[in-house]
């Protein structure tokens, strides 16, 4: 059975509330309201255990850099069940170009390693939803 880790941007970000509903596979979402050491074994069980597909989003309300190391090591050990996604806007927020450049060099090398580069949630749907 199939199943995808929801990876990437939290903040407050809606990008799972958006994605979630058009999902046709089951899926883990790390977002917790405390985050405790609990939630932390948690998430890397199910990283590493139950989810064969890792998702990483990235939106401008990202403020640590962690999930672009976990894409790509997601994109080496996964490959073709590695998938990145930028949204440029998020709320009110936006990439700068310089930002977009650098996100970009990262989606070519999730790709270099067979990894997947979704362009919009809705591609990613479509993408896990007829695998």
């Amino acid at each position: 059975m199939n199943k995808v880790f929801l990876g990437g941007t939290c903040n407050e970000s809606t990008w799972r509330n958006e994605l979630i509903p058009l999902l046709k596979i089951d899926y883990f979402n790390p977002v917790v309201e405390d985050w405790t050491p609990e939630c932390q074994a948690e998430e890397e069980y199910q990283k590493n255990e139950e989810c064969n597909y890792h998702l990483y989003v990235i939106t401008p309300k990202m403020t640590g850099v962690f999930s672009i190391a976990e894409v790509i090591e997601s994109a080496i050990t996964r490959n073709d069940k590695a998938i990145f996604c930028i949204i440029l806007k998020d709320g009110d927020l936006e990439f700068t170009k310089e930002q977009i450049k650098s996100l970009n060099a990262v989606g070519n090398m999730v790709k270099k390693y067979n990894g997947i580069w979704c362009q919009s949630l809705e591609e990613i749907a479509n993408y896990l939803n007829n695998i």
